[in-house]
């Protein structure tokens, strides 16, 4: 059967990533979730007092983007790939509320998106993957035969978002998820460089009222047939 690229791209908390891992194990695709790799930036930069809530110094970061090495590792009992950064798992750590904070910042500079978009094209020159992002149909794989556009209102966005992080064990608010989903919405959208847009060849998909069994189904039978159609 022949193999393509599907790119998901969506605002946060739709969803992307856990449709993108079900349907890249489903097909055997490679999975790779770019949304992580700019949180592992971010990481990297607030572990290095380059970012917090009250500073961001940019020129020092993109100094130091050599000193950055992303890998995806897979965890077989996981299901999925782990991102590593410097050699070290920080899958936990990057899904924290503090990173969320900050990381439309970081994904704004010019210089990180370069980095990163050098690196996730390279995973698709063999097709069989599967990629979440903001800019992945647009930028990333513009000729994908394949794309998904995922949305959800940012009250249900903020409520999945919640849940997760307390169940995570987190002390959070759903007042400040939602503020920091509605946040992310603005600079993802507005950012000069690679903006969230839907790309017109992109297939939208409105959650908000589908669980996630009902929203793979969707997009699966789509997937199916565009694979036959190839």
């Amino acid at each position: 059967m022949k193999k393509i690229t599907i790119a998901i791209d969506g605002f946060s908390s739709t969803g992307k990533s856990t449709i993108a891992k079900e349907l890249a194990k489903k097909l055997k695709y490679v999975y790779v979730d770019s949304g992580a790799m700019y949180r592992a930036v971010t990481y990297f930069a607030m572990e290095n007092n380059i970012i917090s809530d009250t500073f961001f110094y940019k020129d020092e970061l993109i100094k130091k983007l050599d000193d950055i090495i992303l890998t995806f590792k897979y965890n077989v009992s996981l299901g999925f790939a782990e991102i590593y950064l410097n050699n070290l798992n920080v899958e936990k750590e990057i899904r924290t509320l503090g990173v969320s904070k900050l990381v439309s910042k970081v994904a704004e500079i010019s210089e990180v998106r370069k980095k990163l978009v050098e690196q996730q094209k390279k995973y698709g020159e063999n097709k069989g993957v599967v990629m979440d992002g903001r800019d992945i149909g647009t930028v990333v794989f513009p000729n994908a035969e394949l794309k998904f556009f995922m949305n959800a209102s940012a009250s249900k966005r903020a409520k999945r978002r919640f849940d997760e992080l307390i169940k995570r064990g987190d002390q959070v608010t759903f007042e400040e998820i939602l503020k920091n989903v509605e946040y992310r919405d603005h600079i993802d959208s507005t950012r000069e460089d690679s903006p969230l847009i839907k790309a017109s060849d992109a297939i939208e998909i409105d959650n908000s009222d589908l669980n996630l069994e009902q929203q793979f189904k969707q997009v699966y039978k789509i997937v199916k047939k565009r694979i036959k159609e190839s």
